[in-house]
């Protein structure tokens, strides 16, 4: 149960520990455009820009969705678009295996916020799996892999 006692736990959880999984989200999609030869800008948050470092700008309300968008890949095909958009789930799942593996280690101690890293971890993978087109118009990642796989679109479509 939620009480008042929670409350700091709660803004660690929205505005530190989500922030985090959704930056390695971002970095996924960044490590792969990279590999493949490409650019890509990523924003995280809405609102107003707070500061930007390379290709990533960060937004006012830093906590609330985030978008990347790739383009000029060197080896463009149906398979380095497809690891550019699996590339933040794919970030998302290895950052739980090394977070679990560090806890059977012994080397952190499993706690409230470890599962919260987790649990939004995997929020993060199954979202943006799930092949769905956003209200704004923009392809989740799985359906901008369905849809290079289907219809062969275009590298520069924005993913979340």
């Amino acid at each position: 149960m939620f009480d008042w006692g929670d409350i700091d736990k709660f803004f660690i959880s929205f505005f530190i520990i989500l922030p985090i999984v959704t930056l390695i989200h971002e970095l996924g999609h960044y490590f792969f455009a990279r590999l493949f030869g490409g650019t890509l800008d990523m924003q995280i948050g809405t609102g107003k820009k707070l500061f930007k470092l390379g290709p990533l700008q960060v937004n006012r309300v830093y906590f609330y969705d985030a978008w990347c968008q790739f383009s000029d890949l060197k080896w463009s095909n149906k398979v380095t678009r497809s690891f550019v958009y699996a590339g933040g789930a794919l970030f998302n799942m290895a950052s739980i295996l090394i977070l679990n593996w560090f806890i059977l280690q012994q080397e952190i101690e499993p706690t409230l916020y470890t599962y919260q890293f987790a649990y939004f971890s995997f929020y993060y993978i199954f979202f943006s799996l799930y092949p769905i087109y956003y209200s704004s118009g923009h392809p989740s990642d799985g359906r901008a892999i369905y849809d290079t796989w289907k219809k062969g679109s275009p590298e520069s479509d924005p993913i979340n």
